[in-house]
């Protein structure tokens, strides 16, 4: 690698480019092994792969950064997560159910800050799937009354543990999806 490949302006062509170096069309870098230094081509093995990461419209990682999910998966990890965050454990000794929401809500504001954050991209992914803006407009108030008496010490966490505002946003999205006919 030469000085010039590092120093090239944007825009402008790179040494690289300069000298001809392409591989299947596409400028090509050198080859860095694990220490950080430069491998001559011809020493490489046969049989070696490239590692690369690709970003961009065509690229490995431009889609969803969960994956491709159907449909019904990602509502069924919709239901999980909210059930994680409302419902997850049983308070020893009584029938009262409780999740990290209600958790994290005892750390003073930022856990509040968190909880709701996880909640608004429940609402985002529901309206990913195509939910309408009278469903995410009720999902959005259901987390906006979570999160404003959620930052309220002790009495707020109590009205977490109650409201479970994740769940109830979750089985809005389900009895909306259930409406919609099957394609």
């Amino acid at each position: 690698m030469q000085d010039d490949d590092i120093l090239a302006p944007r825009g402008s062509r790179s040494g690289a480019q300069a000298r001809g170096d392409f591989s299947g069309g596409k400028a090509r870098g050198p080859i860095i092994d694990q220490e950080g230094n430069e491998i001559r081509p011809e020493t490489v093995e046969p049989g070696f792969r490239e590692f690369r990461f690709e970003f961009g419209k065509d690229g490995q990682f431009s889609g969803n950064p969960f994956g491709n999910l159907t449909r019904e998966q990602r509502i069924l990890r919709l239901e999980a997560i909210a059930k994680l965050l409302d419902v997850a454990f049983v308070l020893p000794g009584t029938n009262i159910r409780y999740g990290i929401d209600g958790l994290i809500g005892l750390i003073p504001v930022v856990g509040d800050i968190i909880t709701t954050a996880i909640s608004l991209w429940l609402v985002r992914e529901a309206r990913a799937l195509g939910a309408p803006w009278h469903i995410t407009a009720r999902m959005l108030g259901n987390v906006a009354v979570d999160g404003v008496v959620g930052m309220v010490p002790f009495a707020g966490d109590a009205f977490d543990v109650m409201f479970r505002a994740n769940m109830r946003n979750v089985r809005l999205l389900r009895r909306w999806l259930d409406k919609q006919p099957r394609v």
